[in-house]
């Protein structure tokens, strides 16, 4: 019964383990969604700022203006291409934590099915004896 008391606590480590991972895989999901939420939101703003300017150019046409909205539209495609960046670290991070959380719930069935043989082999010698 010290053999089968030793795979309970194993079993119960393992699933402290996967219960940890899940919660970092979840975690990661909101991070990435929310990455990728304003990546979208900054691409829609660099459209409707480029329309609504283009619209002002063949409207007034002045240099400075030109300037000003090609050093800012610069400065927002950086921005973008950051928050991309951004976006893609945290789907890799995603990935990471689903394989990290895949993993320890095949440790815990694993453990799992170990116990239910062990069971089985101790119904077996009762029944034996």
């Amino acid at each position: 019964m010290n053999a089968m008391h030793s795979l309970l606590t194993l079993l119960a480590h393992a699933e402290r383990e996967r219960d940890a991972a899940l919660a970092a895989m979840r975690q990661r999901q909101i991070e990435q969604r929310n990455a990728q939420t304003q990546a979208d939101q900054l691409h829609a703003y660099r459209r409707d700022y480029e329309q609504r300017w283009s619209r002002e150019f063949s409207r007034s046409g002045g240099i400075a203006i030109v300037q000003c909205y090609q050093g800012f539209v610069t400065r927002l495609g950086e921005a973008i291409a950051q928050q991309t960046r951004v976006a893609q670290l945290a789907a890799q991070r995603l990935a990471q934590a689903e394989a990290a959380w895949r993993e320890s719930e095949l440790r815990v069935a694993s453990i799992g099915k170990l116990i239910g043989r062990r069971n089985l082999a101790l119904r077996a010698q009762e029944s034996r004896r």
